[in-house]
């Protein structure tokens, strides 16, 4: 992977589904060859989702620099756009320094508009967007299969965000969503860009990896941090309430489920968002994947990522 010294400073991209262990071996890959991490998710954006979104701790940061992480507050919108520009500048001031972008993340839209740029899909539009999200999901849902038959069958049905976002762009061009995605073009990014490598391990493991962080998240303080969060907007913001856990813990704030009935609904919507991005990841990219293997040291994981 960087054993040729004319690729040293070249990004590195590592992917893959929530509690797969990527910020422990992008944390080694960085130390390893002197590189920063550049944060993939489009949930850690957000100054105060903390615990929920398992933001690398102040040591870890300390440890290596981290960079888009903490970037708006609640109440601000921030989408793919902003994320490439900012991904770019931090891609050309790591590299300035000789060191080695390393980007790590589960949100595989943005790891795909970084490598494969934006095309000429619009701004969002504030009057129709917010139009757009008071109306009931299911006409929505209607209205993109009914417009774009080929967006609907791909769209993850269960993420209002990007449906919304589809049934936006179809209004403010009259073309379907899944042509404009289908025309983008490479933008700044060589043709040989690099893989993307996809960590994986066996279902049953990531399943137990996945229940142990949710019960860790819990027992730090999910709870309080929510309810905390509310009074800073968390339930004014449609996309930050997308982020698993703090709308389960919401419902639970406001007595709709016990707190043992929301421990077990955030694993099961964990488990269930961690398949999305796995096949995510099959449908969309250049990707190598790379299956872990339980308790596997990370001193044996680095030499296979070497290797390819």
């Amino acid at each position: 992977m960087k054993t040729d010294p004319r690729f040293r400073l070249r990004p590195i991209f590592l992917a893959g589904p929530t509690a797969v262990g990527k910020s422990a071996v992008a944390l080694r890959l960085a130390e390893q060859f002197g590189g920063e991490i550049i944060s993939a998710d489009s949930m850690q954006v957000y100054r105060g989702l903390d615990i929920g979104t398992a933001k690398p701790s102040a040591a870890d940061r300390a440890r290596v620099p981290h960079h888009l992480i903490d970037l708006v507050d609640l109440i601000e919108s921030f989408d793919v756009a902003k994320f490439v520009r900012l991904a770019r500048q931090a891609v050309t001031e790591i590299q300035s320094r000789e060191k080695t972008p390393i980007f790590c993340g589960g949100t595989g839209l943005y790891f795909k508009a970084y490598v494969r740029g934006l095309g000429e899909a619009p701004a969002a539009n504030p009057a129709l967007r917010a139009e757009l999200e008071a109306m009931p999901f299911e006409a929505l849902l209607r209205e993109l299969r009914e417009r774009d038959p080929a967006a609907y069958e791909k769209m993850d049905k269960q993420n209002p965000r990007r449906v919304i976002r589809a049934v936006e762009v179809i209004r403010l061009t009259g073309r379907p969503f899944s042509e404009q995605w289908a025309d983008w073009q490479r933008e700044g990014q060589p043709e040989t860009a690099e893989k993307i490598f996809v960590l994986t391990r066996r279902p049953d493991d990531l399943r137990e990896r996945i229940n142990a962080r949710v019960d860790e998240m819990f027992r730090r303080g999910l709870v309080e941090e929510t309810r905390a969060l509310l009074q800073c907007g968390l339930d004014r913001n449609p996309t930050a309430m997308q982020a698993i856990g703090y709308r389960q813990v919401v419902e639970h704030l406001h007595g709709r489920r016990s707190l043992p009935d929301t421990v077990q609904l955030v694993k099961q919507r964990t488990r269930q968002f961690a398949k999305r991005q796995l096949i995510w990841f099959r449908r969309h990219g250049n990707c190598q994947w790379m299956e872990l293997k339980p308790d596997e040291p990370l001193e044996g994981i680095l030499p296979r990522l070497n290797q390819v």
